[in-house]
């Protein structure tokens, strides 16, 4: 390669960071909450990624000799009354908290997109009765399904996505038939039946295409929503069991008998929840601000 070349692919590297950098930092300058919602969710993936490198102790490993031992040098955050560290295991809950919201909403998203995308594009009497199924879901709080899901499949990692992702599927298969219904009336749908392409063909490769802007923020706000969800399973004993190290069930385990003589095992992983909870909610804030066409400038 001559230096010539070689000038120029750098001169372009340069512009290509630089333009990297200018779009970063034009969305923090436009949408500074949802930058700190990026930055805390950012966190939180990199320390589960990273939970066996991040954690100082094993998350199970139990110690009489250090129950209760209150946040100092060696166990940053304290220790549980079991005597172990309350940070290790907190590392170690995001990993659990992340791969079931992940997990739920993936799933809860796949299933709510078929749902919704059937009822809306073929309409008559399949959407009727996939929508008064709906109306009977949506009767019961997202909380409330996920109770009597996780209750009926027992408490298992897997048996927790699936109890979660069962309560979300009426929020995101209503969101998809909203977007489909509009959709399905477009000039480009009815082009493509004059070319002879089939029902099932324009639905998949034409109408779900433009439904993902608005199930790309639902989801985000999901993942919130799944996250508190699993919480409030573990902490009643419906979530993922023992040895995984839960937020819930940390809390559970201690705030009734502890809040008083060590308050640290409660503030911690009641912190670690909240601010799970609302860094996905200000990114879902602000990529739905940033999908929507009015918001644009």
């Amino acid at each position: 390669m001559s230096t010539i070349d070689h000038d120029a692919e750098l001169l372009r590297a340069g512009a290509h960071v630089r333009g990297a950098w200018g779009t970063a930092g034009f969305l923090i300058r436009r949408y500074p909450l949802g930058a700190a919602g990026a930055v805390i969710v950012i966190v939180f993936v990199l320390a589960a990624l990273l939970a066996n490198v991040v954690a100082t102790f094993d998350p199970t490993a139990t110690s009489s000799r250090n129950s209760l031992t209150p946040p100092g040098s060696v166990y940053w955050l304290g220790a549980d009354f079991m005597g172990r560290d309350v940070f290790s295991r907190i590392v170690h809950g995001a990993r659990i908290s992340l791969a079931v919201s992940v997990g739920a909403t993936a799933l809860g998203c796949a299933a709510g997109i078929i749902v919704g995308l059937m009822s809306g594009y073929l309409g008559g009497w399949v959407d009727l009765v996939v929508q008064r199924i709906m109306d009977i879901m949506q009767a019961l709080p997202l909380l409330v399904m996920a109770l009597v899901m996780a209750a009926s499949l027992g408490p298992s990692l897997q048996n927790t996505i699936i109890a979660i992702a069962i309560a979300l599927v009426p929020n995101i298969a209503r969101v998809i038939r909203s977007s489909t219904l509009s959709l399905r009336e477009q000039p480009f749908v009815e082009a493509a039946r004059a070319t002879g392409m089939s029902e099932l063909r324009i639905a998949v490769r034409h109408v779900l295409p433009n439904t993902l802007a608005p199930l790309i923020v639902l989801a985000t706000a999901q993942l919130g929503s799944a996250i508190l969800t699993e919480a409030s399973l573990s902490f009643l004993g419906l979530g993922v069991p023992e040895p995984h190290p839960s937020w819930g069930r940390m809390l559970s385990e201690s705030a009734a008998e502890y809040i008083r003589t060590a308050p640290w095992l409660v503030i911690f992983p009641g912190i670690a929840i909240s601010l799970a909870v609302f860094g996905t909610n200000l990114l879902g804030d602000a990529l739905r601000d940033m999908l929507d066409p009015r918001e644009r400038t």
